[in-house]
């Protein structure tokens, strides 16, 4: 009978081959998921070979056993599906692992951002504090977000006076920061 049925497909009757399909597929599909861990892969795998099987049907002696013949194309499936699970498994291990080894990294230079950050902020306060009269005045206003007019205004100094003085003291301060974190580092 599947000789027949192989003849309709090749003669131009691609619908015979359900058929096919009907007849063969309970076979298939126990063969593949006895050889199978993951369930849901038997399905997938016996579309693809049924698809395989049609498309080199004209390569099917009909002297053979067809179930012969389609269990042979799903052992060459089986082995391609089993190198790429373990190919995917193989990258999935190490994406996990850098994805591991780059929250090892986070942490650490999270870490190191706070010990930075706090000893940033201890160097502000030393170098603030070093800062003569005026610019130290200057400096706390401007980070109280008080506006350089109004500073000008309580002080008796012109606004451009007071852009000055920040402008100074900022630079000083930023060349202090830097001194005393290298002193930190070292």
């Amino acid at each position: 009978m599947i000789e027949q049925v192989v003849r309709q497909v090749l003669a131009g009757k691609p619908d015979a081959f359900l058929w096919i399909v009907r007849s063969e597929g309970p076979g298939l599909r126990s063969f593949l998921a006895s050889r199978l861990h993951q369930m849901q892969d038997v399905d997938d795998l016996a579309q693809e070979i049924f698809i395989i099987a049609y498309r080199k049907l004209r390569e099917f002696e009909p002297d053979r056993d067809f179930g012969v013949w389609l269990r042979g194309i799903a052992r060459n499936r089986l082995k391609q599906h089993f190198e790429r699970v373990t190919r995917q498994t193989a990258s999935l291990e190490l994406f996990r692992s850098e994805v591991m080894e780059i929250d090892r990294m986070a942490e650490e230079i999270e870490r190191l951002a706070e010990r930075t950050r706090s000893a940033q902020l201890l160097a502000m306060v030393q170098c603030i504090a070093k800062l003569p009269e005026r610019m130290r005045m200057v400096v706390r206003s401007r980070m109280d977000g008080e506006k350089a007019a109004s500073l000008a205004a309580e002080s008796g100094l012109s606004v451009d006076a007071i852009y000055q003085i920040q402008h100074r003291s900022l630079d000083w301060l930023r060349d202090c920061i830097g001194k005393e974190m290298t002193n930190v580092a070292e």
